[in-house]
């Protein structure tokens, strides 16, 4: 048996649909489909009729055509749903005024990948806070977490780091789903609104996204496939770093690499490393690629593909910390962190804000052992752990 998603719930319920009050927005996005690839705005045009008035897109667009960091999107016309698609991710990354004119409620329908970095439940949480002020509700039809409900990773997000990849003490990997978030801001961060979800039917908290038997659509460029989502949690802090993560390949932030890299031989040294510091749960395979744009466009760069091999025991926030500080002993004076601007944050590492805390580019300067790593990771949890409890939907 597979996985009823909220949209197909919503369309199946009238009793749910009535719950959808007045004119109605829209933020969606290429990965909001169905089980038969049909994206939502189909149906929910069909159902809300002229009830339906506007369009929203979060990062990456409406029709998930844009890049990455700082990359925008404006407003338009869309020219097949004669709606306006408003953006979320140009000049504005919350709605205005104008955006939620005539607006009673808003759906949102996002597919998110699990962890702290990825923008859409933070834009989820800037629309509610924006609906809340002008009386509108918010409705998410929830999806499932990619990377299982259960399994969480990563230290919790301090103040002095928040951004517009973390506004909330979160950990890197929060095992909640979209429509669970929403919850969590409510009733623990200030985010007041009417809020609603509604819950997928068959969905538990272990099932990894080949358990849903649901299709798979890129929920933004550089996700080509569904089991990149877990490398995801450690490769993302590539960002953060002059190395390759894979942009500009067909299996981007699956991989990761560096031109002054002879992979093979590096994997030699580094596997008794691994098995010494019992990290498992993938195979690093070495190659050679060659980006086409990006970090090193042109150039051949040594590294590893991170392929998962059992989805229980890999932890990939300890490997991706783990392979920045293999990376940096290796390449001595060609490692550096990046300082360019990212996400709206003019100054500072960008790796302190995608960790949400220096502490872990700390360790790595000073070539800190696995168990300090942990540590970092557990000892700020607590909080977050027994906040998540409250707001869980779906059984494990």
């Amino acid at each position: 048996m597979g996985v009823t998603i909220g949209l197909e719930n919503l369309l199946a319920s009238v009793n749910l649909q009535s719950k959808i009050k007045g004119n109605v927005a829209l933020l969606c996005h290429s990965a909001s489909i169905d089980k038969n690839f049909q994206l939502s705005v189909y149906p929910l045009q069909k159902l809300l009729g002229k009830r339906l008035i506007k369009l929203m897109g979060p990062q990456h667009g409406f029709v998930t055509d844009v890049q990455d960091n700082m990359v925008e999107t404006d407003d338009y016309f869309h020219p097949y749903f004669k709606l306006p698609v408003h953006s979320l991710y140009g000049k504005v990354r919350a709605p205005t005024a104008q955006m939620l004119e005539n607006v009673n409620t808003v759906i949102v329908d996002l597919q998110d990948v699990g962890t702290r970095v990825y923008t859409y439940i933070h834009t989820l949480s800037l629309l509610m806070e924006e609906c809340g002020k002008r009386d509108i509700n918010v409705v998410v039809l929830d999806r499932p977490n990619p990377i299982d409900g259960e399994i969480i990773e990563g230290n919790l997000l301090e103040p002095k780091f928040q951004s517009f990849v973390g506004r909330f003490a979160i950990p890197m990997r929060h095992a909640l789903t979209m429509g669970e978030m929403g919850l969590l801001c409510q009733k623990f961060f200030g985010v007041d609104c009417a809020y609603e979800v509604v819950p997928m039917l068959g969905w538990k908290r272990t099932m990894s996204w080949e358990d849903t038997n649901l299709p798979w659509v890129m929920p933004s460029p550089n996700l080509p496939t569904a089991i990149g989502c877990y490398p995801y949690v450690g490769t993302v802090l590539f960002e953060g770093v002059d190395i390759s993560e894979g942009r500009g390949t067909t299996r981007s932030l699956e991989i990761v690499g560096h031109p002054k890299i002879e992979p093979f031989s590096w994997l030699e040294e580094l596997t008794p490393k691994l098995q010494a510091d019992g990290l498992e749960g993938f195979s690093l395979r070495p190659l050679v690629f060659n980006p086409t744009f990006q970090k090193f466009a042109g150039k051949s760069c040594g590294g590893f593909h991170i392929h998962p091999t059992n989805l229980k025991t890999f932890r990939p926030w300890q490997l991706g910390q783990w392979l920045l500080r293999e990376f940096k002993l290796k390449l001595g004076p060609d490692f550096s962190w990046s300082k360019r601007p990212y996400e709206y944050q003019f100054e500072g590492y960008p790796i302190d804000f995608i960790n949400g805390s220096d502490g872990p580019r700390l360790w790595v300067e000073k070539n800190g052992d696995i168990g300090e790593l942990q540590n970092l990771e557990k000892k700020s949890l607590a909080p977050y752990l027994a906040q998540r409890e409250k707001v869980l939907l779906y059984p494990s």
